[in-house]
C-alpha cells in the first residue's frame, strides 16, 4: 500500500529494516520489506539479547594490537582469524586497528550513545504495549571481573561510559552473589549497569515489529535481491529471485551483504562480517536473572524464552565460509567456567554475521548519489541496541526531516 507521503522499499527484514519499515510507516510511507529469508530469520536471529544504551564502545579498544597475538594462540581468545581468509582481510584489519586510540574511542562512544540512549522508547513506539512487556526486560546487566586489577584494566573505558551518562555501580562478591546465585564465586568482583536491559527472544523481538508493519498494510517479499536497476533519479526496481520489484524510494538494511548493492547504489564502503557464534541450552537446570557479560572473554550470556544463550567472540572468515562449531563448543566450555552448575546436555549451536565498518559506527545516512535512498547498515554487536533508534532515524531522514540526534558522525562521506 502507498502510504500519503509515497511508498518505501526496504532490503533487510532484521530488527534494523523492520525497525525502518515501521517508523516510515509512522511518518506516512508504505512500505515493502524485501529479503532472501522471512523476517529475524538471519543475523538478528542469533544476537545475544542485549538491549543496553551504556553498549558503546567500538570493538577496536586502545590496546588492541598488543591483545591481538594473545588472542589467536588462545582457543578460547575472543579473536580468531581463519587463516585462508587473511589476504583478504588484512587491508580492513589495518584499518580497524588504526581506530583503536583513545581518541577514537571517544569519537565512536559518544556517537553511539547519542544514538542508543532512547532505545526502549523507541521499541516503546513501534511494539504494543503487551509486546514491550513480554518482549524486553530493563533489570540491568552485570559485568564481571575475576581480580581488582582486571577491573582497573577498565577504568578507562568505565569512566568514559560514566561521563556520558551510563550508570556503572561497582559491586562486590556478596552482591554479585544476590544478583546471580549461580555464578562461579571466582567472580568477586563487578560492574552493575541498571540502566541496561535484554529482550527475552530476539526472533520474537523482530516478528512483533513486523507483524505490526503488516497489520499497518506493509508488504513482506522473501526474495533475494541481486541487482538494482537504476533510473535518472536513482533506483526503480530491485531484479530479485522472484522477479522485478519497482522501487520509488529505497533503505538499504541488509547488513552484511549491503556492500555490493551500496556500490551500485554510489558509496564503496569498506563493510566485513565479523561472524559470531552463540550456544542455547534450553534446559541449563540454573536460574540466570540477567545479562552477564565477562569482559575478559567477550561474551554475553543471557536468559532467554528459549533457554539460556551465551554468544560473543569473533571469527574473521568472511561471508562464505562454511562454519567452524568448534567455535561454539569453546563457548559451552566458558559458560561452564562462569555457571559450574549449567547442565549443557542439550543445545543448539548458530552462527551469523555482524556487519561491522572499521571505525564501529553504522552507516546512517543518504545514498551521496540519489537523494531517494537511504542506507541503514552496519550496527557490528549492537544490532538489537540501536534498530529502533536507526529506524526512527532514517524515517527522519526520508520525510526530510532534521534527526533528533546530529548523524554526521554516521555519514557513509567518511569513507
Amino acid at each position: 500500500m502507498t502510504g500519503s507521503k509515497g511508498h518505501v522499499t526496504i532490503i533487510g527484514a532484521g530488527i534494523v529494516g523492520v525497525s525502518c519499515a515501521a517508523f516510515l510507516q509512522r511518518e506516512g510511507f508504505g512500505v515493502t520489506v524485501v529479503d532472501r529469508l522471512e523476517p529475524g530469520l538471519g543475523t538478528s536471529f542469533g544476537n545475544a539479547g542485549s538491549v543496553s544504551p551504556s553498549a558503546i564502545l567500538p570493538v577496536a579498544m586502545p590496546g588492541v594490537m598488543k591483545k591481538i597475538p594473545g588472542w589467536l594462540m588462545d582457543p578460547l581468545g575472543p579473536l580468531t582469524v581463519r587463516w585462508s581468509y587473511l589476504p583478504w582481510i588484512a587491508p580492513w584489519l589495518a584499518r580497524f586497528i588504526s581506530h583503536a586510540t583513545r581518541e577514537e574511542c571517544v569519537r565512536v562512544a559518544t556517537a553511539m550513545r547519542s544514538l542508543m540512549e532512547t532505545v526502549f522508547d523507541d521499541y516503546g513506539d513501534i511494539l504494543t504495549d503487551d509486546g514491550f512487556n513480554q518482549l524486553i526486560r530493563r533489570n540491568g546487566c552485570l559485568y564481571i571481573y575475576e581480580s581488582r586489577q582486571e577491573l582497573q584494566a577498565a577504568k578507562w573505558s568505565l569512566d568514559l561510559r560514566r561521563n556520558l551518562g551510563a550508570e556503572m555501580i561497582e559491586v562486590g562478591g556478596d552482591e554479585i552473589r544476590q544478583f546471580e546465585p549461580a555464578l562461579n564465586k571466582r567472580f568477586d568482583i563487578g560492574i552493575f549497569a541498571p540502566e541496561n536491559g535484554s529482550t527475552v527472544d530476539p526472533y520474537l523481538l523482530v516478528n512483533s515489529i513486523a507483524d505490526q508493519v503488516k497489520k499497518n498494510g506493509g508488504k513482506f517479499v522473501t526474495a533475494e535481491v541481486k541487482d538494482v536497476t537504476l533510473g535518472p533519479d536513482g533506483p526503480v526496481a530491485l531484479e530479485t529471485t522472484e522477479g522485478q520489484l519497482p522501487v520509488d524510494r529505497l533503505v538499504l538494511a541488509a547488513g552484511a551483504w549491503s556492500s555490493p548493492l551500496a556500490r551500485k547504489l554510489g558509496a564503496k564502503v569498506p563493510l566485513e562480517t565479523q561472524r559470531g557464534y552463540h550456544v542455547t541450552f534450553p534446559n541449563p537446570q540454573i536460574g540466570v536473572n540477567r545479562t552477564v557479560m565477562w569482559n575478559t572473554r567477550s561474551v554475553f550470556i543471557n536468559p532467554m524464552d528459549c533457554g539460556l544463550r551465551i554468544a560473543g567472540t569473533v571469527e574473521l572468515a568472511g561471508l562464505k565460509a562454511a562454519p567452524n562449531y568448534a567455535r561454539a563448543d569453546k563457548l559451552t566450555e566458558i559458560a561452564r567456567e562462569m555457571f559450574p552448575e549449567l547442565d549443557t546436555t542439550e543445545q543448539s549451536k548458530w552462527m551469523g554475521h555482524r556487519p561491522c565498518l572499521p571505525d564501529s559506527l553504522p552507516v546512517i545516512d543518504r545514498s551521496p548519489r540519489f537523494s531517494n535512498t537511504v542506507f541503514a547498515f552496519g550496527h557490528q554487536h549492537v544490532g538489537i541496541c540501536s534498530g529502533g533508534p536507526t529506524g526512527r532515524h532514517v524515517a527522519a531522514l526520508m520525510a526530510g526531516k532534521t534527526p533528533k540526534i546530529d548523524l554526521s558522525p554516521f555519514s557513509v562521506s567518511r569513507f
